[in-house]
């Protein structure tokens, strides 16, 4: 799998966690943070944004960083999570992830690879993010403390959010998740550490809740394509 790929993985894994926490916390304004975020989420129908990643490796010290455009329908219900990725630095890619399907293509190289997210290979920065989808309140309560880092942090646009911070009670494949969340209850920001000290961390920007979004969106077009199945 590419690095893009796992890229593209990991950006889909970290933006699913901005509409997944809902957890119970032990103190007056983690319960208020939760609960914002929490009717953030239930209101939440699409979502479009502008999107930067840094993906950090520990080992070298060292950092890449992805910048492109997300679509965003989060799962409700018996409807799957649908999610588009297009980046635009360093290298154009277009990522489609729907019904647990995806396709990613690299015009560059004329190709095009598809498969289940699930079998997806070296996807381990993605399976601890994405179990937070398949966990009720309850579970995450139970498995998750959660602590805030700051009240008034400043992300890079400026805005003033809520950092919090979820540790797993349990082995995971990270360590730790931490969340930038504005007034209303949106996280904006994501990051997750891995054992090994590698991080991932999703900035959205420009973003617009409950838009229409062309179903043109949701097709890319193959033609010409080297098609790679995994």
């Amino acid at each position: 799998m590419s690095k893009f790929l796992r890229a593209g993985f990991t950006a889909i894994a970290l933006a699913v966690v901005f509409g997944a926490v809902a957890v119970s916390g032990t103190n007056a304004q983690i319960n208020k943070t939760l609960t914002r975020m929490d009717e953030f989420y239930k209101s939440l129908q699409s979502l479009q944004a502008n999107i930067t990643m840094e993906k950090y490796n520990n080992q070298v010290d060292e950092k890449d960083t992805y910048q492109g455009k997300v679509w965003y329908v989060p799962a409700k219900g018996k409807r799957q999570m649908a999610i588009r990725l297009d980046w635009s630095k360093p290298t154009e890619e277009n990522l489609l992830v729907i019904n647990g399907l995806y396709r990613l293509v690299r015009p560059r190289l004329k190709t095009e690879y598809r498969g289940k997210v699930e079998k997806a290979k070296n996807n381990a920065n993605v399976a601890g993010p994405l179990s937070f989808m398949s966990m009720s309140k309850k579970q995450l309560t139970d498995n998750y403390e959660v602590a805030i880092l700051g009240t008034r942090e400043k992300l890079s646009d400026g805005t003033d959010t809520i950092h919090l911070q979820l540790t797993p009670r349990t082995a995971q494949k990270y360590t730790m998740a931490e969340v930038w969340v504005d007034v209303n209850g949106k996280p904006l920001q994501m990051k997750v550490v891995e054992k090994n000290g590698d991080s991932t961390t999703v900035l959205l920007t420009n973003s617009k809740d409950n838009v229409t979004i062309e179903p043109s969106i949701w097709v890319i077009d193959a033609k010409g394509m080297k098609i790679i199945n995994n």
